[in-house]
């Protein structure tokens, strides 16, 4: 994606399946999102083959400083223990931190109760809230409107500041909360259908053009999406909105300098 040869701020996308079909299906994969932000490494939402997907594309877990969990439900938490088990070297390397809203570790949690001692700790997202890892500083702005407990999440790293809103159903005060210079999507439906909590896309172009961002991408297709061609709607929100909008690919990795470029 990039003409920079060497970088220390880049978002990969280890899978871009969204929703139940698309991954149950693997016509894309479902790893998340893996960050290295000057040195410090984090992986967002451990779906089903994350642990694949990661070793694939040469990343070592025992290298993560922490571990997000957007919400509980399967397409972003699946692999969250192996994942773990990883990050720590099997528990012989206690380190590093899982961050979940606290529904995921309610009657059924998505931690194992033995891979918690393996780790530094593990802290609750809330609402408002600021969290820092490392020299990384993020912020879980508002609660998202979706059958669990759900956040997105604002990134700061070295001058840059990344948004990425998980899975939402719109709502008007939404645009307010995610104002970045990168904006990354879960767009999961060609058109809303109400009572889905997901968003369209054309809420994603409403969502765009009221941010603004130098550059969006879209991510985390749902079945139709893909049937309807993800960079050919990316290509059409950029001609809609004004904004350099990219369809994300399986592995495609993002380096924030091309925010400059922008």
């Amino acid at each position: 994606m990039s003409n920079h040869k060497t970088s220390e701020n880049t978002i990969t996308f280890l899978g871009t399946a969204g929703a139940r079909f698309m991954v149950s299906r693997q016509l894309a994969a479902s790893g998340g999102l893996w960050l290295n932000l000057a040195g410090t490494e984090i992986l967002i939402d451990p779906g089903p083959g994350s642990i694949v997907q990661s070793t694939r594309r040469k990343f070592k877990a025992e290298k993560l400083s922490a571990i997000i969990l957007s919400h509980r439900h399967l397409d972003h938490s699946a692999d969250v223990n192996v994942m773990v088990e990883a990050m720590t070297n099997g528990g012989f390397n206690r380190h590093g931190r899982l961050y979940t809203p606290a529904d995921a570790l309610g009657t059924e949690p998505v931690i194992f109760s033995y891979l918690r001692s393996y780790m530094e700790g593990v802290t609750i997202l809330e609402e408002g809230k600021s969290y820092t890892i490392e020299n990384v500083s993020f912020t879980t702005p508002v609660r998202h409107i979706h059958p669990v407990e759900t956040y997105g999440m604002v990134f700061q790293s070295s001058g840059h500041t990344f948004a990425y809103i998980a899975d939402t159903r719109y709502f008007d005060s939404l645009h307010r909360s995610y104002n970045s210079e990168l904006l990354i999507l879960n767009t999961v439906l060609t058109e809303p259908r109400p009572p889905i909590d997901h968003l369209s896309i054309p809420d994603a172009g409403s969502i765009i053009k009221e941010i603004k961002p130098r550059v969006a991408i879209l991510t985390h297709f749902g079945m139709h999406v893909w049937q309807a061609k993800p960079w050919q709607i990316a290509e059409e929100l950029s001609q809609q909105t004004g904004v350099r909008v990219i369809a994300a690919r399986d592995g495609m990795k993002f380096d924030l300098a091309q925010l400059d470029d922008n």
